[in-house]
């Protein structure tokens, strides 16, 4: 087994069509199945079931599929740290981050790491941090800034701040007229939220559980700015961090605080086992920003 014959291996499994398989390898469609065929003929067993229609991995493809994203990971942080040794760093740099998390200002640091080392090639996928922390697990984002505390197993996790939840809602609402918001006032309440992979819509859905609430969601969105606009316009309440409250999208609405037994949002980032060496350097970064001034 090689680091080619992994790659083929992967990118098969991953694209399920030897065409697609072989244009993203920069191979021939000939010679990406001689060397799949070469690889089961050296592990005594069928790798991949194929069919006219598509090609997916067999049991025992599955079995060799984490082995090889590992030594293609592997040997990427080697290249990466070969070439850190020589102040030339190149490489790729897979970055993630869901939308307004408050804390970190991403898109400046991607900026930074992309001046200061123009060799290396970014990626950056913005999505909800379940599907993020997802991501990281796999191997397929070397860092990503979520939210949320709950992580997998050999992940490294570093808090960077934390901030109440609170109510929006539009003047007209009658919760706009209450003080004190209490968790019965929720009841018979129509709330716009975020999709389910975003780590806030867990939050509000597990604090709404445990106090009894069963909130009637009418609006689904994977947007800030719309979920605001919806509120605006009396479609609901929403339960957003602090930060979001203070945004001038937000300019009109009434902010209530939620009781005190409320969890707190919490913004962290996050690397995996298999990360890219290249993915310290934008920790260093971060770690200088956000450090103290003297």
């Amino acid at each position: 087994m090689d680091l080619r014959q992994m790659e083929y291996l992967v990118t098969l499994a991953d694209e399920q069509q030897f065409t697609r398989a072989a244009a993203i390898c920069g191979v021939s469609q000939s010679g990406l199945s001689a060397a799949i065929r070469s690889l089961e003929d050296e592990l005594g067993t069928t790798l991949f079931n194929r069919t006219t229609r598509r090609v997916e991995p067999t049991e025992a493809g599955l079995a060799l599929l984490p082995h090889a994203r590992t030594m293609l990971a592997q040997a990427g942080a080697a290249r990466d740290a070969v070439l850190r040794a020589t102040h030339e760093l190149s490489g790729s740099l897979r970055v993630g981050a869901e939308q307004c998390l408050g804390f970190v200002d991403v898109s400046a640091l991607l900026e930074r790491i992309h001046r200061r080392y123009p060799l290396v090639d970014l990626d950056f996928t913005q999505a909800g941090s379940h599907d993020l922390i997802t991501g990281v697990r796999d191997g397929a984002i070397d860092l990503a800034f979520v939210a949320g505390t709950e992580m997998p197993a050999r992940m490294t996790r570093t808090e960077l701040g934390r901030r109440p939840v609170v109510l929006l809602a539009p003047p007209q609402h009658p919760l706009a007229a209450v003080d004190t918001i209490d968790w019965a006032d929720l009841r018979e309440t129509d709330f716009v939220d975020f999709q389910p992979s975003w780590a806030v819509r867990s939050l509000n859905d597990e604090m709404s559980a445990a106090h009894g609430l069963i909130r009637r969601v009418r609006c689904t969105v994977d947007d800030v700015h719309t979920l605001l606009d919806l509120v605006q316009r009396g479609l609901g309440v929403a339960l957003v961090p602090q930060h979001i409250a203070a945004k001038p999208q937000a300019a009109g609405l009434v902010v209530r605080p939620l009781p005190a037994t409320a969890p707190q949002w919490v913004v962290s980032v996050v690397t995996g086992e298999s990360s890219a060496a290249s993915a310290s350097l934008l920790l260093e970064l971060l770690d200088a920003e956000l450090a103290p001034s003297a």
